[in-house]
């Protein structure tokens, strides 16, 4: 079957290139419509419980899209008159941004005092050219003293503030998307302009907008950087080994139509390109090369041999079509698994690196041959390096076997061992690496404002104006306290301290008032007179609802990875289960999601990893035509994933979200060198009659320098995914790039010595036409 494809292959070369060159024009048509999608929603579904709570808080409240300007004076005090002045300026120009609507910051803050009967609200912080040394004093003191700001808007220190402004994104995501580079852009600006009218003045920028727009800017730097990085290594790299200015620039013109043809499957599958998809065309360009290598390797040394061209592409594509059908299959049931996860990109990712898969297989079968076959055949005498057989290595492993096999095995043990020191214990905020600016904005924020991580609760009174229920203001107090006690909590913001401050206010700011009305009637009052006292855009829809039947709690903790986080939210869930059933409240923030999909992952993914063993074990024994040879392939390629994770608990110990897919990924990938492996020294079996030993050196001469170059480009290719300033595609990247590493040394060593306990056959007659390859 192989050598009648092979021939046809080469007959109707013409044609099939034809094909190929109109499949890849009709592929390329999808990627017209293609744009950056750099929302936090892209990681879950519509239907994720945690999702949609966090929706139906938003939709009840003011929205939590937002861009704080952080402020940090050189001098280390707010409280200044240049510095108030400079946050007053600030404040009101928040209001400028597009799409603002809300700005809340220290100076414009509703400060109340009450004179005989009237309650009065004005801003906290006045025109500052007209406050005296002891006013800014007083306000200091007034300032710190306020729950609503120290923790949150104002450091405990007061030596940094904020300016938040909150904004009405829309619901469309690419019209989201366009929008966050026009604030952004803005909001760039505008600190800018700050920081050279005011040089005491440092400014930081954070937010949901932020953090959107930097997942946006990190996608757009890796496609932008690292494929042009990789193509570059590949090319130097195929020179150096295959020296052929022609096989190069074929094997370059296969890599760029799969990469073409991959991101044009991303839009006709109706996806954007987002930080995690956006790794396909890097991790299909190394994949690309190991087709091409493999042909060409086959096909040089047969023109050395003296064959002529078309016998050369002929044999070539006999000896390598079942082995790069199968890779590319199992390659590509790998990244399919990778559709189990439970946050769409990986199964973004899965889909389309699966179908470039194919597509590399297809453009590596059906145009390198015609290429090479046009271009003239000037081949140059191989250089050390490619004459590199391993036939040495395998005479020297064969003779002590045993040592290697057993050696091996105890070393993979012993580091396998390891791997429960793994723990997946997300840190959204370690998802940027330093020193980007939204990182250093994390730290800083996290070092001298308050907690970078969030968890809201919508506590429902049960009935519209239910929250003035003296009842139900004292349960939401206590949990309120319950919050603030807890270790990791860095603020907690509520309702109640509105209603407090307003009774206190109505007793002459009495602080002995500073506390709960009993009176139903006379919390409505307070309230009512409250909201009719407060400027537009400052009223109180970001704690409460319109109907007045829930108040939000708005909790700030200070950075902690997944597990912890999920540790508070339990502790919270348990306590009002206890204290306050009926709220019914469940957390919700973008940073609870990421610590739940996280942790989700790992399970969804391992049962797509099962899937992915059993289906590339069921193609490895049908193509093998051996249940034998088929279990015997996957054994070596089982160690390698466990081997790294062993070496990554060692090391580091801290699994992101990426690492669930990563075994599923390497799997499919690491199988291809067994493959070659396999069907080398199943040739020198079955065709040439050779006995186990002999055929194990057959396969060591025939692949051993294919393999290491293969092996390097695709360790090389992930190693600079690796640099990726987004560390779930570098962490990806890294321990991709470590399996396939292990993957090779542990086949070459570990593998003869399987072979030779598990296949002892005698040599078998040699067919009469058999021949070698």
């Amino acid at each position: 079957m192989e050598a009648r494809i092979a021939a046809a292959l080469v007959r109707y070369r013409l044609v099939l290139f034809v094909v190929g060159l109109l499949s890849l024009l009709v592929l390329a048509a999808g990627a017209r419509d293609l744009w950056f999608e750099g929302s936090y929603r892209i990681f879950f579904s519509d239907d994720d419980p945690y999702l949609v709570a966090n929706d139906q808080i938003e939709a009840s409240y003011t929205k939590a899209d937002n861009i704080a300007f952080v402020v940090a004076p050189d001098d280390g005090e707010v409280f200044t008159r240049q510095t108030l002045q400079a946050l007053r300026e600030l404040t009101e120009t928040g209001w400028t941004l597009p799409r603002s609507i809300r700005v809340d910051s220290i100076t414009n803050f509703q400060h109340a005092v009450a004179e005989a009967d009237d309650l009065l609200v004005n801003d906290l912080v006045p025109d500052p050219d007209t406050l005296s040394d002891a006013d800014i004093a007083q306000l200091r003191e007034i300032a710190l003293a306020e729950p609503a700001l120290a923790g949150a808007l104002l450091s405990r220190r007061a030596h940094v503030a904020s300016v938040n402004v909150r904004l009405e994104m829309p619901g469309d995501s690419r019209e989201t998307s366009e929008v966050n580079l026009e604030v952004m852009q803005a909001a760039r600006a505008l600190r800018d302009d700050f920081e050279a009218r005011h040089p005491h003045l440092d400014i930081h920028l954070m937010g949901q907008v932020v953090v959107n727009h930097a997942f946006n800017e990190l996608a757009e730097a890796d496609a932008g950087t690292l494929v042009p990085a990789m193509f570059l290594v590949v090319v130097v790299l195929l020179a150096l080994f295959l020296r052929s200015v022609g096989a190069v620039a074929v094997t370059s013109a296969v890599i760029i139509a799969s990469i073409v043809a991959t991101v044009g499957v991303l839009g006709w599958l109706g996806y954007q390109v987002n930080q995690i998809n956006v790794s396909a065309p890097v991790i299909i360009l190394t994949l690309a090369v190991s087709d091409c290598v493999h042909i060409l390797v086959h096909y040089l040394n047969d023109l050395r041999r003296g064959m002529a061209k078309p016998d050369a592409m002929r044999h070539a594509l006999e000896i390598n079509v079942a082995p790069v059908f199968l890779t590319s299959l199992t390659t590509a049931i790998g990244f399919f698994s990778l559709n189990s996860s439970d946050s769409p990109p990986f199964r973004e990712l899965g889909t389309v690196v699966g179908f470039g898969v194919f597509a590399a297989m297809f453009f590596a079968l059906v145009v390198l041959p015609t290429l090479m076959l046009w271009l003239p055949a000037r081949v140059r005498a191989q250089t050390q390096f490619q004459q590199l057989h391993l036939a040495g290595l395998a005479d020297r492993i064969l003779a002590r076997h045993g040592l290697f096999f057993f050696g091996t095995s105890a070393v993979a043990l012993v580091l396998i061992a390891f791997m429960p020191r793994n723990e997946l214990n997300d840190d959204t905020v370690a998802y940027f690496k330093p020193p980007l600016e939204i990182r250093t904005a994390f730290d800083f924020v996290q070092d001298n404002l308050t907690g970078v991580d969030s968890v809201a609760y919508s506590l429902d009174a049960g009935a519209p104006n239910g929250i003035n229920e003296p009842a139900y203001l004292h349960k939401v107090e206590a949990f309120k306290t319950w919050l603030e006690q807890q270790p990791e909590v860095a603020h907690v913001a509520s309702f109640t301290d509105v209603v407090k401050r307003l009774n206190r206010n109505m007793h002459g700011d009495d602080p002995a008032y500073y506390r709960i009305p009993d009176d139903r009637e006379l919390i409505a009052q307070y309230v009512l007179l409250y909201e009719l006292s407060l400027p537009q855009g400052l009223d109180l829809n970001d704690a409460i609802t319109f109907d007045k039947s829930a108040t939000r709690v708005s909790v700030s903790i200070n950075n902690v990875a997944s597990r912890g986080l999920i540790a508070f939210e339990q502790r919270a869930a348990a306590w009002l289960e206890q204290n306050a059933p009926e709220f019914a409240a469940q957390g919700s923030s973008v940073s609870l999601m990421f610590a739940h999909i996280g942790q989700n992952n790992i399970y969804s993914m391992l049962r797509g990893s099962l899937i992915a063993i059993v289906l590339i074990a069921l193609t490895l024994i049908v193509a093998l035509r051996s249940v034998k040879f088929g279990l015997l392939s996957l054994l070596p390629n089982a160690f390698p994933a466990a081997i790294a994770f062993g070496v990554w608990g060692l090391v580091d110990g801290k699994v992101n979200l990426a690492a669930a897919g990563v075994f599923s990924i390497t799997l499919g990938i690491v199988v291809d060198n067994t493959i070659h492996f396999f069907s080398k020294y199943l040739y020198a079996r079955r065709q040439r009659g050779e006995d186990t030993a002999a055929a194990i050196r057959y396969a060591f001469s025939t692949v051993g320098a294919a393999l290491l170059v293969t092996t390097v480009a695709l360790a090389l290719g992930f190693l600079i995914l690796a640099q990726s300033n987004f560390a779930v595609n570098a962490t990806m990247g890294l321990m991709t790039a470590m399996i396939i590493g292990i993957a090779l040394v542990f086949d070459l060593l570990f593998l003869p010595g399987l072979l030779m306990r598990a296949d002892r056959a005698s040599a078998q007659r040699q067919p009469a036409d058999a021949r070698p390859v």
